[in-house]
């Protein structure tokens, strides 16, 4: 009898620590959003988002997070920054942590709209976007 208790126990225990998931973090510009038409602003993320991924196609967690299995649930999360000087202070910090990401800038105008991650294990770069708003 003790061992089907043992098991249990270990399904327990597999269920209250789920894998730690993958995640893209998309960072845009509050001043953009409130300026811009909004399809131009998610056109940036999107461009951001593309980048970041193709950039780093060979990735591991890339591949798994583009993989047939887990192209129909990725997760992204998109928070915003004030304007251009906070974005820029973003990226400096992702750059200094080793975080790979992408800072979008729009031409002609030559300016950062945005930028988002590779994916990541949510645990190993939420600590730089915690301080940050969900986009709204």
């Amino acid at each position: 009898m003790s061992q089907p208790a043992a098991e249990a126990n270990s399904d327990t225990s597999k269920s209250e620590t789920p894998p730690d998931v993958l995640v893209q973090y998309v960072v845009l510009r509050r001043d953009l959003i409130d300026t811009w038409p909004t399809g131009s602003v998610v056109t940036q993320g999107c461009h951001a988002s593309v980048s970041a991924i193709w950039s780093h196609k060979d990735d591991p967690h890339t591949l798994q997070y583009c993989s047939p299995e887990n192209i129909d649930s990725m997760h992204k999360v998109t928070l915003e920054v004030k304007g251009e000087p906070q974005i820029l202070n973003l990226s400096e910090k992702l750059t200094a942590g080793g975080i790979a990401h992408k800072l979008w800038i729009e031409q002609p105008e030559n300016y950062p709209t945005c930028l988002a991650t590779k994916p990541y294990p949510k645990s190993a770069v939420s600590a730089y976007f915690k301080k940050l708003k969900l986009c709204k």
